[in-house]
C-alpha cells in the first residue's frame, strides 16, 4: 500500500487515515463508540477495527 502525505504508518503498522464525513454522522459514530466501550470495556481502537473490518466485509472487499 502506498503512504501519502496525509496517511501515516506507526510502529505497530498501524496507519492513520483522515476522512471527511458530516458532522452528524460523526456525532453518531462517537455516541456509538462511547456506548460501546462502556457497556464492554472494550477500547476504541479495538471498536473501531471492528466496524471497518464489518464493512469491508458486508461490502465484500
Amino acid at each position: 500500500m502506498m503512504t501519502s502525505d496525509k496517511q501515516r504508518e506507526d510502529d505497530n503498522g498501524l496507519v492513520e487515515l483522515k476522512i471527511t464525513i458530516p458532522k452528524d454522522l460523526y456525532r453518531a459514530y462517537q455516541r456509538c463508540s462511547w456506548i460501546i466501550t462502556h457497556e464492554t470495556g472494550r477500547d476504541q481502537l479495538d471498536i473501531m477495527e471492528e466496524m471497518v473490518l464489518d464493512f469491508l466485509v458486508k461490502n465484500e472487499c
